[in-house]
């Protein structure tokens, strides 16, 4: 699975000043080139403590937020094409907890886009006094921001009405319809899941407190809610929402190895792959966003979108997500390219590392080293 790292020796360096820099305990980066090619590097450890292993290309990370384009956004589409949903269908339409709200009307691509309404975040495990089952009607009882479609407020509330309506849709909990209708066709059971077993997998350590939540909650004067933030534990996600519900949610949840990450990434390629069709691919990743603050796909961030993490190595027609505990993956169409970055900069101890100069500069350099190699010019 490591692939060969000689095509990446620059890149190998940049990591492990990272690391030395304190920036993360580890980091693994992997790059699919044109024709599948793949490499793979990893540098540091996986964790903090002195009997922490080295960090390798098998060790699976918290993948935070790529869960939106590589989980959900992938499971809409696949719900989409057998007529179960459409990008105009509305909350309402699904969840009859809906009717009656401000949500009712908002429709799909509003919510995979951005551009519902709904605010960036919200402690939904204290809004529904710690009660799993009162975290929807939580949400749906939230005031909206702005008007759906006016405007780009990047929500992981309104990725978690996706979670709940595709479970509804498919008709099986969101692990278990990822695992058997995206993860089993590519053979990526083991590499790609929710809630792994940290007693039978790698992983990379998390947070072991949730410091940034207590921090938001006191910023809204909810400082004595902080009871209801569920704790955190080896195996489990960063997200606290994500924890109250299990360990598995439409916005985040997810672990997967990079060249996991990689291979389902692959899948948005222009004319698709094993699982997605050309259509698919196409309806997903261009601009549903024209003349708003940030260009969005249905769950990718385009490259167009002024100061994202993309950087000026990759084209404006590029798309990418990151995450918020330091993952990061870009696709290039122009030259078929997967940029994957995994790194965990919250473990043990959440830091405000800012991660943008060095996933910038590791596209740079990958692209650099890539065409290098094969002896041509990326020009």
């Amino acid at each position: 699975m490591n692939g060969s790292s000689r095509r990446l020796q620059a890149v190998t360096t940049l990591l492990g000043r990272a690391v030395a820099a304190g920036l993360a305990p580890g980091a693994v980066a992997h790059v699919r080139g044109p024709g599948g090619s793949d490499s793979c590097v990893a540098v540091g450890k996986a964790g903090v403590a002195p009997s922490a292993r080295r960090t390798s290309c098998d060790v699976l990370y918290d993948l935070a937020s790529l869960t939106k384009p590589l989980a959900t956004a992938t499971l809409f589409l696949l719900a989409r094409r057998e007529g179960l949903l459409a990008l105009e269908t509305t909350v309402g339409e699904v969840l009859d907890e809906a009717g009656g709200t401000a949500w009712a009307n908002v429709t799909m691509v509003q919510l995979l886009t951005h551009t519902a309404g709904l605010p960036g975040w919200l402690p939904v495990y204290v809004l529904a006094r710690g009660r799993r089952r009162a975290a929807l009607g939580a949400i749906l009882g939230t005031e909206p921001v702005g008007p759906p479609g006016g405007q780009v407020i990047y929500s992981c509330p309104g990725f978690l009405l996706l979670g709940w309506i595709l479970e509804r849709v498919l008709e099986r909990p969101l692990p278990v319809a990822f695992r058997e209708l995206v993860c089993r066709p590519l053979g990526l059971s083991h590499e790609l899941l929710y809630t792994p077993d940290p007693t039978r997998l790698p992983l990379a350590g998390g947070a072991a407190d949730g410091r940034i939540e207590e921090e938001l909650l006191r910023t809204m004067g909810l400082e004595e809610s902080s009871r209801h933030l569920p704790p955190v534990g080896e195996g489990l996600p960063d997200d606290g929402n994500t924890r109250f519900l299990g360990g598995a949610a439409g916005n985040a949840g997810l672990w997967g190895t990079a060249h996991a990450v990689a291979v389902l990434a692959a899948e948005h390629l222009p004319g698709g792959g094993r699982l997605l069709e050309a259509e698919e691919t196409a309806l997903a990743t261009c601009n549903h966003t024209e003349g708003l603050e940030q260009a969005r796909g249905l769950g990718w961030q385009l490259a167009a979108t002024p100061g994202c993490s993309a950087g000026p190595a990759l084209s404006r027609e590029a798309f990418g997500h990151t995450g918020f505990t330091g993952t990061s993956v870009w696709v290039e169409p122009r030259w078929r390219m997967v940029f994957v970055l995994l790194t965990n900069r919250h473990h043990p101890a959440h830091r405000g590392v800012e991660l943008h100069p060095l996933r910038r500069r590791f596209h740079t350099l990958a692209v650099a080293e890539t065409f290098r190699s094969a002896g041509s010019s990326a020009g």
